[in-house]
């Protein structure tokens, strides 16, 4: 098994819910929001290479955007340094994720290699990430390198230690590898933790991407669902210093479960 790719137990048939009510006078609204998405992301490819002329706040909104364009409602609580080396990790539930963790602060993202040939996102991904292979054990001492190297150069790395994708009611735990990354560059490290809520508050799996599903299965469902709210929260960082090692490093950012916090300082796009 590949150090960067564990195992999850969450598949599509046994965790996620499928929208309830979905009727055909709902069909015409999914494809507007998938519409509305990849208009998104090909506005992002065609002014991808301005590079760092374009505003970290504009792109922050250009991410909270494509959630909106799906559907989904938006609340993020907290704030995340605006510059120097910050590695950012969050738990990973969905595709969303990657706009929703953008959008505390825009950053270089580590990605899968396979998300090169994706269509659409995979050009845009494609410009200042940061690809692992998590199939060759040998390549993960120079990842890790080139993280450091980018978080010493006073850029922000977002990451998903988790390794994979869970349902959202269940965890997986974080993978200590990256953290090394943040003890070699001597920054700090944002927890961040990631919810997806029906209006009423209720936990819904409907926008896991999870197991042998597929991104335009994951896609529908988020396009069709109705009443989502994503829950952003950004925790304090955990300053440099403050862990001689990567283990209790890793197992301090891991985001325990917590009642619902109190979104006294909400952006909230809906």
């Amino acid at each position: 098994m590949s150090a960067w790719l564990p195992t999850a137990p969450c598949t599509p048939r046994a965790c996620v819910e499928a929208p309830a009510g979905v009727t055909a006078r709902a069909v015409p609204r999914a494809v507007l929001r998938l519409t509305g998405v990849v208009l998104l992301l090909l506005a992002g490819i065609v002014l991808s290479p301005l590079g760092a002329r374009i505003p970290a706040s504009l792109i922050r909104r250009w991410c909270r955007w494509i959630v909106w364009a799906a559907g989904v409602r938006v609340r993020i609580t907290g704030a995340a340094a605006p510059t120097g080396g910050l590695l950012l990790v969050a738990n990973h539930i969905s595709w969303l994720d990657v706009p929703l963790l953008a959008a505390v602060r825009p950053a270089r993202m580590l990605a899968k290699s396979e998300v090169r040939r994706w269509p659409v996102a995979g050009p845009l991904t494609a410009r200042g990430a940061l690809f692992i292979d998590r199939d060759r054990l040998r390549a993960l001492p120079d990842t890790v390198a080139r993280i450091a190297s980018a978080l010493r150069e006073g850029a922000a790395v977002a990451a998903f230690p988790e390794g994979s994708t869970w349902c959202g009611r269940a965890q997986g735990t974080f993978r200590r590898a990256v953290f090394q990354a943040a003890l070699d560059a001597g920054v700090p490290v944002q927890p961040v933790r990631i919810r997806y809520r029906l209006t009423g508050g209720t936990t819904t799996t409907a926008p896991a991407f999870v197991g042998d599903d597929t991104l335009l299965a994951s896609l529908w469902r988020v396009a069709t669902a109705r009443g989502l709210v994503a829950e952003v929260e950004i925790r304090a960082p955990i300053a440099p210093g403050t862990h001689s090692d990567r283990r209790s490093l890793a197992h301090s950012a891991q985001p325990q479960e917590t009642a619902a916090p109190a979104w006294t300082h909400t952006v909230l796009v809906a």
